[in-house]
């Protein structure tokens, strides 16, 4: 126990206050993960994901424009320069196999405005090294914390740590 003194330096409150976050797939393996996410109840996350790009032969173009690189789980397409205005958090989460591009466009918005990236490699466990070499490659320029998450619960843990 502690005297009246001492309780005034304590902490009252939660040591963590609610942020906006945002939650983007990068590909197929991370759709499937913010998909399943989506579906929990959340009061300051939201879900996108990022436009992905290919050629017919099978090879990948560039990411798309700013404005229209982001479409929310409902089919509409979002920009990513207005999304990232308002997040306290971007989240980017991708599977293994380097297909990740538009990594550097969202990274790019989050860094010009000094949005913490947080970025999950998902479905690692069963991943070739090389696989998961190609997605680092991309994700990890632009993320401040990169997990290789070896169970996909871990965003969800992480989020629910952050409040979301």
């Amino acid at each position: 126990m502690s005297s009246a003194a001492e309780a005034r330096f304590r902490v009252q409150a939660p040591n963590s206050i609610p942020r906006a976050i945002k939650v983007i797939a990068l590909d197929a393996a991370g759709e499937a993960v913010v998909r399943r996410l989506a579906g929990a109840v959340w009061n300051h996350a939201t879900f996108f994901t990022a436009a992905s790009r290919v050629e017919p032969g099978g090879g990948n173009l560039p990411p798309a424009p700013a404005d229209e690189a982001l479409t929310d789980l409902a089919g509409r397409s979002r920009s990513v320069t207005d999304e990232v205005d308002t997040a306290d958090l971007v989240v980017l989460v991708a599977g293994p196999g380097g297909h990740a591009q538009a990594a550097s466009l969202i990274g790019r918005a989050c860094s010009l405005r000094r949005v913490t990236t947080t970025g999950f490699v998902v479905g690692a466990a069963s991943a070739s090294q090389n696989a998961l070499s190609k997605t680092l490659a991309q994700v990890r320029p632009w993320s401040l914390m990169v997990v290789i998450a070896h169970s996909d619960d871990y965003v969800e843990d992480m989020m629910t740590a952050l409040r979301a």
